[in-house]
């Protein structure tokens, strides 16, 4: 049997990605690679992300940082403090579809080898108690369709890791010690949601 050639990723996005308050190998997309590693071996997983990073942050983080003109895989996860700093749809469409192409960019132009995953609920943890959560969850579907909207327009795979981080609104384990962000026990979760996807992209 031939020898599976080593792939490259590429993770984009904020506290979600970066893994803010948990281990370097519990973000989402390390627990991603070690799901898939028996079947595609990776060599490079680079990340930029930073917590509070919006959209047009993420894009000039990116511009500033150099990074290989190839991957096998991009994933895109963000959004979260477009809508947290009560910033425009319109706005976030624009920057949006600006990051795809980006991302594109890193992979010869193949929107099919970006994987962008959906913006999770940060209302269900005990930092937004205080807060109208409903409102959180309409704002965050309201971004989430148009994250959707423009994947569909390019063939972009999407994974939806909203309603996984919605269905465990009462377990502490969910939830980084912060209590604000997600632990690594949701994003074995959402690397679970996405390996089929990876893989799919990955044996192309």
């Amino acid at each position: 049997m031939d020898k599976i050639p080593s792939k490259k990723i590429l993770a984009l996005g904020d506290s979600y990605t970066i893994g803010e308050s948990v281990l370097e190998s519990e973000r989402w997309s390390a627990q991603l690679i070690e799901l898939i590693k028996n079947e595609i071996p990776v060599s490079n997983h680079d990340i930029v992300a930073q917590t509070g990073w919006t959209t047009f942050e993420l894009q000039d983080a990116i511009k500033s940082r150099k990074l290989d003109k190839h991957y096998d895989l991009v994933s895109l996860l963000i959004g979260v403090n477009n809508q947290y700093r009560g910033l425009s749809k319109e706005d976030f469409r624009k920057d949006f579809q600006q990051l795809l192409q980006t991302a594109a960019n890193f992979t010869s132009g193949n929107f099919r080898h970006v994987m962008v995953l959906s913006i999770p609920d940060w209302g269900v943890s005990p930092f937004a108690s205080n807060r109208d959560r409903a409102q959180i969850a309409k704002e965050i579907d309201a971004f989430n369709l148009v994250i959707k909207d423009e994947c569909l327009k390019h063939h972009v795979p999407f994974v939806d890791i909203t309603p996984i981080s919605r269905a465990y609104p009462n377990d502490v384990s969910m939830i980084a010690e912060d209590g604000l962000h997600f632990s690594g026990k949701m994003y074995t979760l959402w690397a679970k949601a996405a390996k089929e996807e990876a893989l799919r992209i990955l044996k192309k």
